[in-house]
């Protein structure tokens, strides 16, 4: 195999798993643990990069939210892709998975089962970006509302929740929330940063576990959007707000005192979607434009 050019780049697709519990949320923070900062210590460590890794995710998690369906990626030089099975006659893909496996788990509680995990590595398609690329991310969040429905092996990604839900009327508020809005009611405000969203699905039942379970899909979510959707629906599951109420507030355009942010560990990124290859970079492009609601 011929040497790389030094300055030949390879951009790496990373799909991850993490249970948030002990994360203070994705993105790196001076002095704290991270999913960000542990897996690009981890990969700087795997790969022997003079400069640090630096990863771009499709979805930043808050602190405590968990993801079954993350993805990131990194550019990283060719000639260290290529050197990643060391000695070995796997794979780099292969190689990688293994390696940082290994890493990410060195100090694990029970042994070898470490809270985040990279199951999966690959060469990105041409015009492939984590976050720009994506079309949609899709969110879960689980309440248990009965004692029947309490398992203290879930109590990490599931809320437990004092009172029984009317599940068909959380079901039926959510309806009107569907489409492109300004969310700015449900997220909480970053300068400069707009709170128009296309909400493509908002839907709860209770599944066969017991379990009441909201099914959250959009094109892109705000700071705390989710929970805040979440802390509405679970005011008309109560009774204490009436289904158009959770519509009403949307329309207010204002953060409301009656919303309540509901805890982050009922919450996981499930899976985030990205269109055909070819469209890739069009799609980036496009996710770049500040977006405006149409005049009416």
């Amino acid at each position: 195999m011929s040497a790389a050019p030094e300055d030949e780049t390879v951009r790496l697709r990373l799909d991850l798993r993490y249970d948030g519990t002990d994360f203070a949320g994705w993105a790196t923070q001076p002095g704290l643990r991270t999913v960000q900062g542990t897996l690009e210590e981890a990969l700087t460590t795997v790969l022997r990069l003079a400069a640090p890794a630096r990863l771009t995710v499709a979805g930043r998690t808050d602190a405590g939210v968990h993801a079954r369906g993350q993805v990131a990626h990194l550019d990283v030089p060719l000639a260290a892709w290529r050197a990643a099975p060391g000695r070995s006659e796997r794979p780099p893909e292969e190689a990688l998975v293994s390696r940082l496996a290994g890493v990410l788990a060195r100090d694990a509680r029970p042994r070898g089962a470490g809270d985040v995990v990279v199951h999966r590595v690959r060469i990105a398609p041409p015009g492939f970006d984590a976050r720009f690329s994506a079309v949609w991310r899709r969110y879960a969040y689980r309440v248990a509302d009965t004692p029947a429905a309490r398992d203290p092996m879930r109590r990490r990604d599931v809320l437990w929740h004092g009172r029984p839900l009317d599940v068909a009327a959380m079901d039926v508020a959510a309806q009107w929330l569907r489409g492109e809005h300004d969310f700015a009611a449900y997220c909480k405000p970053r300068e400069g940063a707009t709170t128009i969203r296309t909400l493509e699905e908002l839907r709860w039942e209770r599944r066969a576990d017991g379990l009441v379970v909201a099914t959250v899909r959009a094109d892109a979510f705000c700071h705390s959007m989710v929970r805040a959707l979440v802390g509405a629906s679970l005011a008309v599951g109560e009774g204490r707000r009436p289904v158009d109420w959770p519509a009403a507030v949307l329309a207010a355009g204002r953060r409301d005192p009656g919303v309540t942010v509901v805890a982050a560990h009922g919450l996981t990124l499930e899976e985030v979607g990205y269109p055909a290859d070819e469209e890739l970079a069009t799609r980036a492009a496009q996710a770049r434009n500040v977006r405006t609601l149409p005049t009416r």
